[in-house]
């Protein structure tokens, strides 16, 4: 099912305003995520499409991001390795989510990349080494706002 329309859709969590807008082009698909209201960090998520996409075990899991997936940094940064650490973890669940969705089509027509537009409000309290409670639960929530989105753009 490719995407051909835009697609939006927010929420709350934890108590922050969170949108997700999907803009479709022919040769890409713009994902912003945003807690702030701006567009905010942009990575391109590309995979060639003769790799294989593994679907999840269940319906409740989310796919494994492929190793193949290439992500590359085309406007701004992260404001610490910590934040760039979740924001490739964004950039490349996000990414395998959409073309899940668009392979799951009669015809799977030539992969395209994926650029994602993260704008989050920082955890105030993380070490660098781990993702806390908090973050955990905002990207599971997140990846949650996008299923329901996409799965919607089906019917």
């Amino acid at each position: 099912m490719t995407l051909v329309s835009v697609l939006q859709t927010s929420t709350h969590i934890n108590d922050k305003p969170t949108s997700i807008l999907i803009q479709p082009f022919a040769d890409r698909v713009l994902v912003l995520v945003t807690q702030l209201g701006k567009v905010g960090n942009l990575i391109q998520a590309s995979l060639p499409s003769t790799i294989p996409l593994s679907p999840p075990d269940d319906v409740q899991s989310l796919p494994p991001p492929p190793p193949a997936l290439h992500l590359t940094t085309l406007l701004g940064s992260a404001p610490s390795s910590h934040m760039k650490s979740l924001h490739s973890l964004y950039a490349s669940q996000i990414a395998t989510l959409i073309w899940l969705h668009e392979s799951s089509g009669a015809v799977e027509a030539l992969r395209r990349s994926i650029i994602v537009g993260l704008a989050l409000h920082p955890s105030t309290n993380h070490d660098d080494a781990n993702i806390n409670e908090d973050e955990r639960e905002t990207f599971y929530s997140i990846m949650d706002m996008l299923k329901r989105l996409l799965s919607s753009s089906s019917t």
